[in-house]
């Protein structure tokens, strides 16, 4: 196809970094929008020249022109909407997680089996961030030997916590390793080639109180091992008071790396009277801004090359079933064995 038409579903933060991202790419076009607001429809139509815009997902995707649909919406609604656009004959990217439970998305991942002529691509964006990707050759090609250790952080900043606290006392988020952690149980399946065999987790809301009371966490924890005898640690917050935090280690028998020990904004240093200082990455489109437009390329290309993305629903259901241990263990304060 010349031009590649695509909806996007869902217009939060992460539905429109991938509508404007699609809007300035070439072969492709942002054709239509799905979101509950009309006014807010109405205003990104017009900013960024979008065709069509409505507020049921059912209606957009009834768009004969359309060839593909990104959706971003609530987690709780992924499963059903993957299902309703393939039965359309469109490609789907779908933002992780593919959905909350696991039969859901076990029966989500027989139907996306089912067409095999649709492109399905799940928003793992690390596996298309430089550094990541840099992290991963160095790991495949030997340079620090055997992976004995892999440690993860993802710490959200600070400002942020107010927000999180009113969006979870209204619908919930899953819990913090799935909402959250999910990147980083994929990055360490992705980076080790092993799936994860038993966990435990735990946390604490120490500033955030309030959110023992709607089950959910500000800070978590988890230690992980691995099938190959990887011993992972995963740090999961949202007070990180410089920023957005995210940073990986890996520890293996012939040497080690760091991804992002400090979430530098750029290589400016700035020295004054309060000492050294170094910008840091404010939030998560501005870390990974690169990763974002390398994975909807990589999306549309495979629809292009009628082949089928690296990252695969499988990768989204054995994410989730390791997130789901981690609650769990967090609820009972012991080890989980991780069922596949």
């Amino acid at each position: 196809m010349d031009t590649i038409k695509i909806g996007v579903a869902g217009l939060g933060r992460l539905g429109l970094i991938h509508a404007e991202n699609i809007s300035v790419m070439k072969g492709v076009e942002l054709f239509a929008i799905c979101n509950l607001d009309a006014d807010f429809n109405r205003e990104i139509a017009e900013r960024l020249d979008v065709r069509y815009n409505y507020t049921e997902y059912e209606e957009m995707i009834k768009n004969p022109e359309l060839d593909a649909v990104c959706i971003a919406t609530p987690s709780g609604l992924h499963t059903k909407q993957i299902e309703l656009a393939l039965e359309k004959g469109l490609h789907v990217f779908c933002e992780k997680p593919i959905g909350l439970d696991t039969a859901d998305i076990e029966r989500t991942i027989e139907k996306i089996d089912s067409h095999k002529d649709m492109v399905f691509h799940l928003g793992f964006m690390r596996r298309y961030d430089p550094d990541y990707l840099y992290a991963k050759q160095l790991v495949d090609a030997g340079e620090i030997g055997d992976i004995s250790i892999i440690r993860s952080y993802g710490i959200d900043p600070i400002s942020g916590l107010e927000g999180f606290v009113k969006f979870a006392k209204k619908s919930p988020s899953g819990g913090i390793f799935l909402d959250m952690g999910v990147h980083d149980i994929d990055a360490i399946r992705w980076i080790t080639g092993s799936e994860v065999s038993k966990v435990w987790a735990n946390g604490s809301n120490k500033a955030a109180p309030e959110l023992d009371e709607v089950n959910e966490l500000e800070l978590g924890t988890a230690t992980m091992q691995l099938e190959n005898g990887v011993t992972a640690f995963v740090v999961l917050g949202r007070t990180a008071s410089h920023g957005y935090h995210v940073e990986a280690e890996i520890i293996g028998t012939k040497g080690m790396l760091r991804i992002a020990a400090t979430p530098e904004k750029n290589k400016v240093t700035l020295f004054n009277e309060h000492g050294v200082v170094r910008p840091t990455s404010q939030n998560f489109p501005e870390r990974f801004k690169e990763a974002y437009i390398g994975e909807m390329r990589d999306f549309l290309d495979c629809i292009r090359q009628n082949i089928q993305p690296e990252v695969t629903a499988l990768d989204g259901l054995r994410g989730t079933q390791v997130a789901i241990a981690c609650q769990e263990s967090l609820e009972k304060d012991s080890v989980v064995e991780v069922t596949y």
